[in-house]
């Protein structure tokens, strides 16, 4: 039985980052109304669950809504990201979202939020406390910012069994442990995985106690070409220039990410093995520097069983026992890979449009539907596909390059990306002046091998689907 109707311009489905972005937008370029509904207690979508030492990766800069700063402007001067912008703890970016809902949404008059409530489809939600059913009648559009479906340890299901008696928890349940076990077992080689070493590490666990079991290895972005601050011109500017010229004078793909990590722009953990897996982890020189303490790492892919006495992989095993801590880093952060039109009648998918920026890109994704006729919006926004191994990384910068080139020849998306507070780059370039002739060998560089890049990039990607095809 429906209880309430309600009548609006747009329903959002989910208040995370994504979902608040683009509402954030609609509301400052639009004069719509929107009802948003999400399951969780508070806004921030999966920021409710997350793990309590949780940071950001990036830059808090390049995070949230356009409209409030979520950066203190700061620069870290102690721990693993010393020298660098500062990173939003889980705790500072859940208080900032609530902030934007309870000091800038609802007192707009302009949104209705409905937490704790399921989506049930076709414009129906349940209430989870009351079991009140609502009917939405939506005018414009329905936005489904639940799309990329982030998981997190909390909420995970490993996918592999586990013994009883096998002390065995999420990353979430780590700062919990009250008795020192025999060792600890870190399960995972992705973000999570990354966070329960360095977390064991600054807390003074030895690191000859830890054992990471690390399915594939991966390419790290380096920090410090990630600085949204004029200070880092040099490396942010610079590591996208050396990209781009790595890319262009590369001969075959292994040539072009060894390039890529003799210029900076790649990092990885082990000399000795060559990454396959790429999702966008970013770390500094010295969280890696920490994490290379680590000796024992085991590389015998995935977990299939924890057992008694030992952890079964799928190539191979090793001994383990009741006394060792297992710490579930196996849950992957983003779990809906396939790509949808963003644009599709009167669904929106958000999506991400620009690599490593989910915030960005919803925002953005709002500016084109709120500006553009709808047959030009899906050629504005096409999707930058989720990274997972190397190759996708080569289809990852053939989107993103594209669509940077389709925006360019437009000045009003010109003009909108050097004033979004989550671009960041536009206007640490656009600011360039002609004195600045250092800078402006570092843009010369960027530019002129930009194409050329292009041009290999294409080339790698229809070897690869030549390959795959087969």
């Amino acid at each position: 039985m429906v209880l309430g109707s309600l009548k609006t311009d747009y329903l959002v489905v989910g208040s995370g980052a994504v979902g608040m972005a683009f509402a954030d937008v609609l509301l400052s370029e639009t004069d719509a109304d929107v009802v948003i509904v999400d399951k969780y207690p508070k806004p921030g979508g999966h920021w409710n669950v997350a793990y309590p030492f949780v940071t950001l990766h990036q830059p808090s800069a390049f995070y949230g809504v356009s409209s409030r700063e979520l950066s203190k402007g700061t620069i870290d001067e102690i721990g693993l990201n010393k020298g660098l912008n500062e990173l939003a703890s889980g705790a500072e970016v859940s208080a900032y979202f609530e902030k934007v809902m309870r000091e800038q949404f609802l007192p707009s008059g302009r949104v209705r939020y409905f937490p704790m409530c399921e989506y049930m489809g076709n414009g129906y939600f349940t209430s989870m406390l009351t079991g009140a059913e609502y009917h939405v009648e939506v005018t414009r559009k329905m936005v489904d910012a639940t799309y990329l479906n982030t998981t997190v340890p909390a909420t995970h299901t490993p996918n592999f069994s586990i013994a009883e008696g096998i002390r065995f928890m999420p990353l979430n349940d780590l700062p919990k442990v009250a008795a020192p076990p025999k060792g600890f077992v870190v399960i995972g080689g992705g973000k999570t995985g990354i966070d329960a070493c360095l977390w064991l590490l600054e807390n003074n666990v030895n690191p000859d106690n830890i054992c990471w079991i690390m399915p594939r290895d991966a390419w790290f972005l380096d920090r410090k070409n990630t600085q949204p601050s004029e200070d880092f011109f040099e490396a942010t500017v610079g590591a996208q220039a050396n990209q781009m010229e790595s890319i262009a004078k590369s001969t075959s793909k292994d040539d072009m990410f060894k390039r890529l990590e003799d210029t900076g722009v790649f990092l990885r953990l082990d000399q000795n093995v060559w990454p396959e897996m790429f999702h966008g982890a970013t770390i500094s020189h010295l969280e890696l520097a920490e994490l290379q303490r680590i000796k024992q790492v085991i590389r015998m892919g995935r977990v299939t069983s924890i057992e008694p006495e030992q952890i079964v992989l799928e190539r191979g095993s090793i001994p383990t026992g009741s006394g060792y801590l297992h710490i579930d880093c196996s849950a992957s952060a983003l779990t809906n890979l396939e790509i949808k039109p963003v644009f599709s009648g009167n669904v929106i998918t958000p999506q991400t449009v620009r690599s490593y920026q989910p915030a960005f890109s919803a925002a953005f994704i709002a500016h084109v539907e709120a500006t553009y006729p709808e047959d030009e919006k899906n050629a504005l926004c096409g999707v930058v596909p989720l990274p997972n191994s190397t190759d996708d990384w080569i289809r990852l910068m053939v989107a993103f390059m594209t669509n940077q080139y389709i925006w360019g020849q437009n000045p009003e998306i010109r003009a909108w990306l050097l004033e979004n507070r989550l671009d960041g780059f536009t206007s640490l370039m656009a600011n360039v002046q002609d004195n600045e002739t250092d800078k402006k060998a570092v843009l010369a560089r960027l530019r002129s091998n930009a194409m050329p890049a292009m041009e290999k990039l294409t080339t790698y990607l229809a070897e690869i689907n030549a390959s795959t095809s087969i």
